[in-house]
Order: structure tokens, then sequence, then C-alpha cells
């Protein structure tokens, strides 16, 4: 029986990861508050 997550890193980077980040409001926020960590 498999387990139910199975991780799959390159579908996780592109809805998760940094450029996807960058596509949509939250990075630019968290530059002009001047954040030291953008995104995990």
């Amino acid at each position: 029986m498999k387990r139910t997550y199975q991780p799959n890193n390159r579908r996780k980077s592109k809805k998760m990861g940094f450029m996807a980040r960058v596509k949509t409001r939250i990075i630019n926020s968290r530059r002009r508050k001047g954040r030291k960590v953008l995104s995990r």
C-alpha cells in the first residue's frame, strides 16, 4: 500500500517556489517592507 504523500519536487517548486511567488504580490509587498528573507 502506498502512503498518501508522494512529494514531487518539480511541481512543488513550480507551485510554492521563489519564481511562483514573484509572479504574485507577496514578494513585492515583502520587498517593500524590507524583509531579509523573501521566501523559504
